[in-house]
């Protein structure tokens, strides 16, 4: 009768496999949330440029409507011989330019450029790597 493995050595050879995936799942946990806390980090630095965007376009819609109306408006009545319509041209354009910068700065601060793509996309990958791992 051949001595085969020794059950005492079978049973500790599976504990070691297990704390070892115990510590590489606590590694990879570990990782995820680092990927995460960058990626959100970055996505919120985005989201503060884009507020500051939207500052700022609101800031010259009421700099361009206050400093320069009054100089326009007056110089394009003697073109177009009509205040009224001189200053119907000259807010026209000026609204066209602040909604312009107000809908560009909207997409920049959709809730979608928030969300943590490559950290999902990353986790995914992960747990089909571990799951082949364990299935193989």
């Amino acid at each position: 009768m051949s001595q085969g493995s020794d059950p005492r050595q079978a049973a500790s050879s599976i504990q070691s496999l297990i704390g070892d995936a115990l510590r590489e799942t606590n590694d990879l946990a570990r990782k995820e949330i680092a990927l995460f806390r960058a990626e959100m980090a970055g996505n919120v630095r985005q989201l503060v440029l884009g507020l500051a965007c939207m500052i700022g376009a609101a800031v010259f819609a009421v700099v361009a409507l206050l400093v320069l109306i009054d100089a326009f408006v007056k110089w394009l009545a003697t073109v177009v011989g009509s205040e009224w319509l001189a200053a119907l041209i000259v807010g026209g354009t000026l609204v066209v330019l602040a909604v312009g910068m107000a809908l560009w700065a909207r997409s920049v601060l959709s809730l979608s450029t928030l969300a943590p793509t490559r950290t999902t996309r990353q986790v995914r990958q992960d747990a089909q790597a571990l799951s082949e791992r364990v299935s193989g």
